[in-house]
């Protein structure tokens, strides 16, 4: 167990923490981007709280959702660690004279998750929260009560600061996606020069392409548009 310990209170280890927690997170994307799609569907809203209920009630889901929020509470951790770490090693200079292969994203990692963490809570607080501890109102669907979660989000999604803050933090999601997924890979050894084109063109189209679709879903939701 010592050596466990001693690894990722190393700075070698934080870093594999960070890769392993972030690949898991960029899966959980995927997948909350897939129920999310269900926002947009017209239909009153019935299949995204059917979705809801099941991620709600499902026992699996629900174990791998409280990982998940560890995983994030420790990404975001080590990231900020990190940050500080890196900032005290270059000195008052800081990026003075940067590399020019750094680009902006891999230099201010860490501003860029405390923005996405800062989001995280204002998410968690107006919609998982309100989902589990708070009195929203239900729906049935086939002889079936579930709770209407997508009342709530239809409000939040029809108040312009709240879509604009969804907005610029899915950008600042992506600019975080474009370094931090082929970092992940890297820092794990999983790369070669054979792989490593596709590895980079995976992270980058899903750096753009997975916030754009979170952005779209509120935008599209305060415009009135669905499918």
């Amino acid at each position: 167990m010592k050596w466990f310990l001693d690894l990722f209170s190393s700075s070698l280890g934080r870093k594999v923490l960070m890769a392993l927690t972030g690949i898991f997170l960029i899966l959980f994307l995927a997948v909350h981007l897939a129920g999310n799609l269900q926002l947009l569907k017209d239909d009153a809203g019935k299949s995204f709280n059917i979705y809801a209920d099941f991620m709600g009630h499902n026992p699996l889901i629900q174990l791998v959702s409280k990982g998940n929020f560890a995983f994030i509470l420790l990404h975001a951790i080590w990231g900020i660690m990190l940050t500080i770490k890196n900032r005290k090693a270059r000195g008052p200079q800081g990026y003075a004279n940067p590399n020019k292969s750094s680009v902006w994203a891999s230099r201010n990692m860490g501003i860029l998750g405390t923005l996405i963490l800062i989001f995280l809570v204002i998410h968690l607080k107006d919609f998982y929260a309100q989902a589990h501890f708070g009195s929203l109102s239900t729906q049935v669907y086939e002889g079936k009560e579930v709770t209407d979660l997508y009342t709530q989000v239809a409000y939040w999604f029809n108040v312009e600061w709240y879509v604009s803050l969804y907005v610029i933090c899915m950008a600042a999601l992506g600019f975080h996606l474009w370094h931090g997924f082929a970092s992940a890979f890297q820092t794990l050894g999983l790369n070669h020069m054979k792989y490593n084109p596709v590895i980079n063109f995976v992270g980058k189209t899903f750096a753009v392409v997975v916030p754009i679709a979170f952005a779209i879903i509120p935008i599209f939701m305060y415009l009135g548009i669905s499918f």
